[in-house]
């Protein structure tokens, strides 16, 4: 099915389960497969999910930033994708494909497989049903804060790119958008960005902020509703892209998560965000990683405001690691030194591997889907 595409040259399709002796390099995207078995309309009717279950696109490296899955020891402990069970496809393409074609033959190639897969759940019978119903106001007398969520996306150009419901979110954003949309699977990565702050596919069809406020819907706070805004390069398009994204006081929000995808040039977005917000008087709790070189003594964010009182951070993507051998490498593996976060030398003759956790696919994920946490000492 996926090979009658004419610009795919061969494909290895292997499983890679939890606990074994498996390394999978140069990963592009990781998708959940689902399928809509009930309604037409985004953010209605019913899903079949295969949970646990991930398709994982493996290619060569257009750029300098895949990563690693290790499916046991320790990088194990720093991704999610060694806990699920992983349908991995090493995807060669074409030799006279350019970047972006490259990059759209591997991601559509896992799409298709994902929802391949999909349709045999078709007519299951669910283990576990979960039923998220469009969020209305709570009642005024429960006297809970209001809490927005503005949600970052990607959107450089230069294969740095997110796409909402099929378009690229360099467009038409940002915009007030039905958390029940993006919970149906709305938002597709077509990231090449450090593997550690990826949000692939995966990352956002279970966004975890955004279950977390429906969870906490109606009890300890009142969920305002989502802004999705972009990134974009230029320092004129990040400061007209904040002063939109302000606009989230139409929803009359007393404060606001907002989670971010890459570091550096992003860091600026989320900070003007920050700063606007705080001076139009709503609260802000912000989710970003850190870059504070291998000790941890360097400056960990490329840019900062007095206002931002409360970031919570989930990990030093400069950390080091020392990696086990593998039994089994799945992927280009002669692209391994080319990875974000490893070295000429990474690879040691015993089969070991010295990275930074930057390698490693969702270590520090700005979505707060990974296992690391801080503590102020």
């Amino acid at each position: 099915m996926i090979s009658q595409d004419p610009r795919i040259q061969s494909i290895d399709i292997s499983l890679a389960k939890p606990g074994q002796s498996t390394r999978i390099l140069c990963v592009k995207d990781v998708i959940e497969p689902r399928c809509k078995v009930a309604g037409k309309i985004a953010g209605t009717g019913r899903n079949h999910i295969l949970k646990n279950v991930a398709v994982v696109t493996c290619g060569k490296i257009v750029g300098f930033q895949e990563g690693i899955i290790d499916m046991s020891g320790p990088g194990a402990d720093h991704t999610p994708f060694s806990k699920t069970i992983n349908v991995v496809l090493d995807i060669k393409v074409a030799g006279d494909l350019t970047p972006h074609e490259h990059e759209e033959v591997v991601r559509h190639a896992g799409l298709n497989a994902a929802a391949f897969l999909a349709d045999t759940a078709r007519k299951s019978t669910p283990a576990e049903i979960e039923t998220y119903a469009p969020v209305t106001a709570s009642a005024p007398s429960l006297n809970l804060p209001r809490v927005a969520y503005v949600y970052m996306l990607l959107s450089q150009g230069l294969l740095h790119d997110t796409y909402v419901q099929g378009r690229n979110a360099k467009e038409e954003l940002p915009r007030i958008i039905s958390a029940n949309i993006l919970m149906d699977g709305a938002i597709t990565s077509g990231n090449c960005v450090s593997a550690c702050d990826k949000n692939t596919t995966y990352h956002h069809q279970n966004n975890p902020v955004l279950r977390e406020l429906y969870q906490r819907h109606g009890k300890s706070l009142d969920f305002a509703g989502v802004v999705l805004t972009n990134e974009p390069v230029r320092l004129a398009g990040k400061k007209a892209s904040a002063q939109k994204s302000i606009e989230v006081q139409t929803l009359k929000a007393d404060a606001v998560v907002i989670s971010k995808e890459g570091f550096g040039n992003p860091d600026t977005d989320q900070m003007m965000l920050i700063r606007g917000l705080e001076e139009a008087g709503i609260r802000t709790v912000a989710i970003t990683d850190e870059y504070a070189g291998p000790n941890g003594a360097s400056q960990s964010l490329a840019d900062t405001t007095p206002l931002a009182q409360a970031i919570i951070s989930v990990g030093n993507a400069n950390e080091r690691i020392l990696l086990p051998p593998m039994e089994r490498l799945l992927g280009p593996i002669d692209d391994l030194s080319r990875l974000a976060g490893a070295y000429p030398h990474s690879l040691h003759p015993d089969g070991s591997l010295e990275v930074e956790l930057q390698a490693v696919i969702g270590a520090t994920n700005e979505l707060g889907f990974q296992s690391l946490r801080c503590r102020e000492v």
